[in-house]
């Protein structure tokens, strides 16, 4: 009797376009190491000069100067990269890309609503992430406000899930529509 030949496993979908959540957080993780290597490297120059020159004395000035250059290090850092790039280095690292609904690179507008989105999603306990998990798109809470979503970067975006951009005469509440409205 002859034995049957196994079943050949193929992949017969097309490849999902959306990063998932292992992926993100690991971009996410990389790029938290980088920035706050920056801004320690930044502080710790500073810190040199300031005591070259006779430093700071008070320590509440120092708190203040250090959490200010704190929150414009990590501002510069992820708005900077996703506006110019649409990837910070952790993620042209993971191969991931974060775009608008036109499938661009976000503007620094959807790119600061991305980062406090990012900040309230890390706030109680990463559950801001959380969406990624059960959402069509994989958005999470930063997405979601902002309108962005996040592919692999070698992979297209199917046109039909970009959605255009609205007209002149549309509201501005249609302007920062967070892509809820487009088909699954």
């Amino acid at each position: 009797m002859a034995a049957s030949a196994a079943p050949e496993h193929r992949l017969t979908g097309a490849p999902v376009v959306y990063a998932g959540i292992a992926t993100r957080g690991a971009a996410l993780a990389i790029d938290a190491a980088l920035s706050q290597g920056l801004f320690v490297i930044g502080a710790a120059l500073l810190g040199l000069v300031a005591s070259l020159v006779g430093g700071l004395h008070t320590g509440w000035v120092s708190a203040i100067l250090l959490t200010g250059g704190w929150g414009a290090t990590m501002t510069v850092y992820f708005v900077g990269f996703w506006a110019v790039t649409g990837q910070t280095p952790g993620m042209r690292l993971m191969h991931v890309r974060v775009v608008a609904r036109d499938g661009r690179p976000p503007s620094l507008a959807r790119g600061l609503v991305r980062l406090v989105g990012l900040i309230l999603s890390i706030i109680p306990l990463f559950a801001g992430f959380l969406p990624v998990l059960v959402d069509d798109r994989r958005r999470s809470l930063a997405d979601m406000l902002a309108g962005t979503v996040v592919l692999y970067a070698d992979r297209e975006m199917p046109a039909a899930r970009v959605a255009p951009q609205p007209a002149a005469g549309d509201s501005a509440l249609a302007a920062i529509d967070d892509m809820s409205s487009q088909p699954g």
